[in-house]
């Protein structure tokens, strides 16, 4: 594709969002549940929001420490079977959480390299029959010597005993550096796989239609390009800096957030196609060329990572904002105001889930070497929430 069409296709792209059309959603409220200290529910839909009453929800009471002695954490990935593995970037383990709080090596992704904000990054798992072991599939997106990729491997064993088998190729050569490799990757409602791509600190990557760099990719379960997305590339959008949150909302819409430079953190709709600026503007410019944030922060308010959506609630969590926030998703394009909730009480936040019943789990990043580490750090959070 010419980057003459890849541009006439965001335009189209960003034309489709003046016809959006809302979905309403009504039944009994959710009711928060006594806090517990250890996974006790099957990992949330795809989604991420409680099936009923969309009322937005927040959090009640003070969090609790369910793990400690973490390693960098980045992605927390909970499993059907009410196991939770947890990423760490330099020590590129992946940990189990067991039923007493503390953790155990359920594998460790070998060709990874970590350097500055590289390492093994995020996670994701995919049910499968058909895989050895006949449970399925867990993603890995990874920092190599020479680039990032995505890789998956079997799981195998039950919880308390899971162990990750050999590794197959998904998509290899997405630009790697010191900094900006996006990492987050998860399973949309459409069963395909999203991944964020940073511009790898080559700002011309965001604009270039033959980089992955600097962009939301979109591919099938095995690395293919799937027939609907919008250039017949793995491309799903662009212009992005440095994006590291993906959550869908009860319309299947796909929120994702993203590092700014200087000024303006940003919290995007994401639209099959568009330009999202970078590096020509930096949050909400109000250039008809690109899509504007739907939310904006100073980056010491935020440099947002994870991101998970309950009840139509986006819960985001910020590293240098050390706090986490709150947005409600008023409509199929809007928001309300957002809400801060911790700030400074927990340091540096990386990721972002729901939890067991009527809770949301987050996790510090204190130890990622721009942080002040605590003792225990880093640690793993739960909260109760419940509505407003």
């Amino acid at each position: 594709m010419t980057f003459q069409a890849f541009g006439r296709a965001a335009a189209t792209a960003s034309a489709a969002l003046l016809v959006l059309a809302l979905a309403a959603c009504s039944a009994d409220a959710p009711r928060a549940t006594p806090m517990t200290s250890t996974p006790a529910q099957p990992a949330p839909s795809a989604t991420g929001t409680v099936p009923g009453d969309l009322t937005p929800v927040h959090p009640v009471g003070e969090p609790v420490v369910i793990a400690s002695g973490l390693q960098a954490p980045w992605s927390i990935l909970r499993l059907p079977d009410g196991a939770t593995l947890i990423s760490e970037r330099d020590t590129t383990r992946v940990r189990e959480l067991l039923a007493d709080g503390s953790l155990r090596e359920a594998g460790t992704i070998e060709a990874a390299e970590p350097n500055g904000e590289g390492g093994l990054l995020g996670l994701a798992f995919l049910a499968d029959e058909a895989a050895p072991g006949g449970a399925g599939w867990v993603y890995a997106y990874f920092s190599t010597a020479t680039d990032n990729r995505i890789e998956r491997m079997p799981l195998a064993g039950g919880p308390g005993s899971h162990t990750l088998g050999a590794s197959t190729l998904v998509l290899d050569s997405i630009p790697r550096a010191g900094n900006h490799n996006g990492g987050r990757i998860a399973f949309g409602p459409d069963g395909l796989l999203y991944a964020t791509a940073g511009d790898a600190g080559d700002t011309a990557n965001a604009q270039n239609p033959n980089s992955l760099g600097g962009k939301i990719l979109r591919l099938t379960p095995t690395g293919g390009v799937p027939n609907d997305n919008p250039f017949n590339t793995l491309v799903y959008s662009f212009g992005h800096r440095n994006p590291q949150g993906l959550a869908w909302d009860s319309r299947g819409q796909l929120w994702a957030s993203e590092f700014g430079q200087n000024t303006w953190d940003e919290l995007n709709r994401i639209v099959p196609g568009a330009n999202y600026g970078w590096p020509h503007v930096e949050g909400q410019a109000g250039d008809a060329a690109y899509i504007d944030p739907q939310q904006q922060w100073p980056t010491d308010q935020a440099s947002p990572s994870g991101i998970t959506i309950v009840n139509d609630t986006i819960f985001m969590a910020s590293l240098r904002g050390q706090r986490l926030w709150s947005i409600p998703v008023t409509g199929p394009s809007s928001t309300a105001a957002p809400t801060e909730w911790f700030v400074h009480d927990y340091g540096r936040l990386r990721d972002v889930v729901s939890g067991p019943a009527g809770t949301l789990w987050f996790v510090s990043n204190n130890t990622d070497g721009r942080g002040f580490p605590a003792a225990g750090d880093d640690r793993l959070f739960q909260v109760v929430i419940g509505p407003s």
